[in-house]
């Protein structure tokens, strides 16, 4: 299925004409929801229009069609593998290459290396194929398929041969050759020539196998067995059985063994058509094990292993777990008996004196991370803090020696397994050789900064207190900046810093607030236990989460349960990589463990989700951001951009003047609205501060109190709607002057564009006219305030203003009509003079073709929507020569598309040039049917060499006449003689 991310529907306003977010219109989970199902849909629409015209041929609509939906759903890995396909057909080589390094990059994706290897061999980049060629044979099984190509590349590289081993045993070598087979360093084998050999036995227990031929390495050699042999797997417990699947990312077309808790084996052979993997052409193979095939008594956890002998995400498995979560309870062993989550009794509050304190670090691989988190670990923990690392049987050598070096030294106490058992094992054994003293559980994906070791403990002070969780960057609920989107894992110096910043904000608390802030539960990447809860509440689950998640969710419900509470320690912040380590397979065991959570301890999703709609912390996080808006704004005086929150031109505009006012000197500030008041960000970085949300009026003391803290030396006003009353009186409360940057005739038009509802300019009447379009067609301000009143206080407000500008002259003399006496700058927002140049004025369809016209941007009904509809019905009915195309979006891209006008979607801007290329215009048309006050797409038009066509009105019009190329046309001109006149200028077709 072809998902997108995007949440931005139309806000469900109180009033029926709000169409702008903002203060006091919420945009509702439903609505995001809607929006989403819609926008699938219509990528869904165009990825089987592109595989259709695919199937019949047509590479170059396919290719449309597929980079339509691609764009509508930009983090899809299926459609950008299916896009790089056509790419590579149509002789798209280099995009065909960025799709392909992206997909083995992000998923490690074989038939993306091979791919890879084919785009850098035909743009003759044949050093880089090589290097990309032996890491593909390194780590993939080539099929048959991909021999040539190696054969190739072998022999222009001028290596001996090359070398593809397979999950079957065996390993072809492409040589003519004598050549020896090395085994971890260990002669092996000797091979008289090429062909397909039997791997040596117990060649998957090994780590290299190298294909020598003399002194030299074949193509291909060394290669990595543990990348060839990795399984991604998971298992489950049903209510009939288990269920699972399996697949091998290396050789997709390999079914691997599974080897049984009772030394039997099972295949997966059938494909699976339901699994949610991440990776392209994912292989996925399930197996179901009968409950008759499960051991008849309760035995627990169940072990199941791929043939390499690694645990299936998920195993252990309990099968009786299939029969709490199958809803049939039936007579459920005590282990697995439900607990209702509730208010529990508190515990009494007293000092309690700790029994000491260790650290235990679960391990299991990735040598760099690890070490870095075990440096920050030893270089700050106390003289009486011992550190415990459980290595739990890491496929690392390198990294069991460092570990090994760490013990001899006294550094760390060892705890080595012999097989791979899971994080909740782990950390269970390294809390038993803990011995009773307090626990500082930490993933081995962390980094510690000095004095982390004496916060938490400090705040594990009191007896009523269990846990004690730090913030960090990738931590659930105590995420920060962001707790709603994935924030970047900051380097050393970056968390050093942010934990500074945390003991600073938070080190003035008095003693009665060392209670600390209540937690649902704590989060594992970081965990302090006291003693006493570990002692009363148990060890963590060994027998549910398998590989973990959800483990530490559980032992805090059970602790709950004995009085102990759990809280957040905001004065420590601690990095965290975050749990990359399940591959694509930690979505399904995520999913599972959640479902085992919530049998165990029904309601704790409520539980969590009163915690996330309340949210305690979020205080807290705009606290830590007001001091890091402060430290970044420095000695530099603040510009404050005041805008609405539906981007466009206004956002652009407003970005480009913040680069000019910081390239000054200056810090330029952002307001815009929101549903509950305004939110303040950094104009060039407004995912910096995602906490700078205030709620008004109430809290606008302490938002006038941020703007003088960053010394905010005036406003400039770019849109107020959306946005409360008591913005608009900013300046006076701060005493400082404000500027007014005019986008659009909202000052005069509660329509702001100047059309009726039919879609017609209205030709700005008097304002008894006004009344009667508002009183019929209804206003989109989101305020009930009469046309007479709006344009007597945007007269006061106007001429109070230090400073009017506009995008041109029209707009000056269509404010200037309505409110005479103003002095108002023309502001050009481009250079049209630079844009004059590229337009290619002697240009014509080429003969015999059909004239291509070109529309840019978001077409709304004002945008010109209807006109482009009606030009597209005339051109169709009467069979003209000509093709429109549309780079952008409409409300009802369907109805034009039906008519035969190619529509993009959505682009980036830094997308657009390419699209118009695409497209293969010979001339642009901008369709507006009311005044623009600039109009960025006729810049885009220009910029691609292109004559426009506009109606004479607005900027549109005075830019494409003072240009002096293209056309300036009447409004109102019917559709079929503008037709005929785009042909007669632009083509000898009729």
């Amino acid at each position: 299925m072809i998902c997108v991310a995007s949440d931005r529907p139309v806000s469900s306003g109180r009033k029926p004409g709000a169409s702008f977010a903002g203060f006091g219109r919420t945009v509702s989970a439903e609505d995001r929801r809607r929006w989403r199902e819609a926008m699938s849909r219509r990528a869904q629409d165009a990825f089987a229009r592109g595989q259709a015209a695919l199937q019949v041929g047509n590479t170059s609509l396919g290719l449309f069609w597929l980079e339509r939906a691609e764009r509508m759903s930009r983090h899809n890995p299926n459609l950008k593998w299916s896009v790089g396909l056509a790419c590579l057909s149509a002789g798209r080589i280099t995009d065909c290459l960025v799709r392909m390094e992206n997909l083995r990059q992000d998923f490690g994706l074989r038939e993306a290396a091979f791919l890879e290897v084919i785009c850098l061999v035909r743009l003759q980049r044949m050093d880089d194929a090589t290097s990309r060629m032996q890491d593909a044979l390194s780590r993939f099984h080539a099929t048959p398929q991909t021999h040539p190509l190696a054969r190739q590349i072998a022999s222009e590289a001028g290596r001996p041969g090359w070398m593809t081993a397979s999950n079957t045993g065996t390993v072809f070598v492409g040589t003519s050759r004598p050549f020896r087979l090395f085994l971890d360093g260990r002669e092996r084998l000797q091979g008289t020539g090429g062909g397909t050999y039997d791997l040596p036995e117990g060649w998957r227990s090994a780590r290299f196998l190298e294909i020598r031929a003399g002194r030299r390495h074949v193509l291909g050699s060394p290669l990595d067995i543990a990348a060839l042999t990795r399984c991604e797997s998971f298992v489950e417990a049903v209510g009939d059985g288990l269920n699972g699947w399996i697949w091998s990312p290396a050789e997709p077309e390999y079914s691997p063994r599974i080897l049984l808790w009772d030394g039997s084996t099972a295949r997966a052979e059938a494909l699976s058509e339901d699994v949610d993997s991440d990776i392209p052409l994912a292989r996925t193979r399930v197996f179901h094990v009968p409950a008759s095939r499960l051991p008849e008594k309760d035995a627990g956890p169940l072990d199941l292993r791929d043939e390499n002998g690694r645990l299936l995400t998920g195993a252990p498995v309990d099968p009786r777990v299939g029969q709490l979560l199958s809803g049939r309870p039936g007579t459920l062993p005590a282990r697995l008996r439900p607990v209702k989550v509730r208010v529990w009794k508190a515990r009494l509050r007293h000092p309690r004196i700790s029994p000491g304190c260790a650290v235990v670090i679960p391990v299991y691989a990735d040598l760099r991370r690890t070490m870095a988190c075990l440096r920050t670990v030893l270089a700050t923990c106390p003289d009486d803090v011992s550190v415990i690392v459980v290595d739990d049987a890491t496929p690392e050598p390198l990294l069991a020696r460092e570990l090994d070096q760490l013990a001899e030294q006294g550094r760390i106490t060892l705890i080595r397994h012999a097989q791979n058992r899971g994080f909740p094992i782990s950390a269970n054994d390294g809390m038993r050789a803990a011995q009773g003293r307090d626990i500082l559980l930490l993933n081995s994906d962390t980094l510690v900064p000095a004095g982390w070791v004496e916060r938490l403990r400090a705040r594990l002070a009191f007896t009523d207190v269990g846990t004690v969780t730090p913030l960090s960057n990738d931590a659930t609920i105590l995420s920060y900046p962001a707790v709603d989107r994935p924030n970047p894992v900051p380097s050393l110096a970056e968390m050093r810093a942010l934990d500074r910043l945390c003991q600073a904000t938070f080190r003035r608390e008095d003693a009665s607030s060392r209670d600390g802030l209540e937690l649902p539960t704590a989060h594992g990447f970081c965990m302090a236990i006291s003693a006493e809860c570990l002692a009363e509440a148990g060890l963590f689950r060994e027998d549910l989460f398998a590989q973990g998640y959800g483990e530490e969710n559980d032992f805090c419900l059970r602790a709950s349960a004995k009085g102990f509470r759990h809280i957040a320690a905001p004065e420590l912040f601690v990095a965290h990589v975050g749990s990359a380590s399940f591959g694509t397979a930690r979505k399904s065991l995520g999913a599972r463990n959640l479902k085992i959570l919530n049998a165990l301890h029904p309601g704790y999703d409520w539980l969590v989700q009163r915690f996330i709609d309340a949210d305690p912390l979020h205080d807290i996080r705009r606290r830590l951001d007001i001091a890091r808006l402060i430290r970044l704004a420095g000695n530099r005086v603040a510009l404050l951009m005041v805008q609405h929150d539906a981007g466009g031109g206004v956002g652009r505009v407003v970005r480009e003047r913040s680069e000019m006012y910081d390239a000054g000197g200056g810090f330029a500030l952002a307001l815009r609205p929101h549903e509950q008041g305004c939110r303040l960000e950094d104009a060039l970085d407004d995912r910096r501060f995602p906490n700078l949300k205030f709620r008004l009026p109430d809290e606008l003391p302490l938002l006038l109190d941020v703007l003088r803290a960053v010394r905010v030396e005036a406003i400039e006003w770019h849109h107020l709607i959306g946005h409360a009353p008591c913005i608009r009186t900013l300046h006076e409360r701060l005493g400082v002057p404000y500027d007014v940057f005019i986008h659009d005739h909202v000052w005069f038009c509660p329509r702001i564009s100047l059309c009726d509802g039919e879609g017609r300019y209205c030709g700005e009447p008097d304002i008894a006219g006004c009344e009667q379009c508002v009183t019929r067609w209804g206003s989109y301000l989101g305020e009930d305030i009469p046309v007479s009143e709006l344009v007597a206080r945007s007269g006061r407000e106007l001429s109070s203003a230090r400073r009017l500008m506009a995008p041109c002259e029209d707009t000056v003399r269509r404010i200037r009509r309505h409110f005479p006496g103003l002095t108002i700058a023309a502001v050009a927002l481009e250079d049209d003079t630079a844009l004059y140049r590229s337009i290619r004025t002697d240009h014509r369809a080429a003969y015999g073709q059909p004239l291509r016209v070109c529309v840019v941007g978001g077409i709304s009904q004002w945008k010109g929507y209807d006109t482009l509809l009606a030009l597209a019905a005339e051109i169709q009915m009467h069979h003209l020569s000509i093709e429109l195309s549309l780079v952008g979006h409409t409300h009802d891209d369907d109805a034009l598309m039906a008519l035969g006008v190619r529509v993009t979607g959505e682009y980036r801007e830094d997308e657009v040039q390419e699209l118009i290329r695409q497209q293969q215009p010979d001339v642009g048309l901008i369709p507006s049917i009311a005044p623009e006050t600039w109009c960025y797409a006729l810049g885009q038009i220009w910029r691609g060499g292109l004559e426009a066509v506009c109606f004479d009105l607005g900027a549109q019009g005075e830019r494409v006449n003072r240009s002096g190329t293209g056309l300036a046309v009447p409004l109102g001109i019917p559709p079929f003689q503008l037709a005929m006149l785009l042909l007669r200028r632009w083509s000898d077709a009729r």
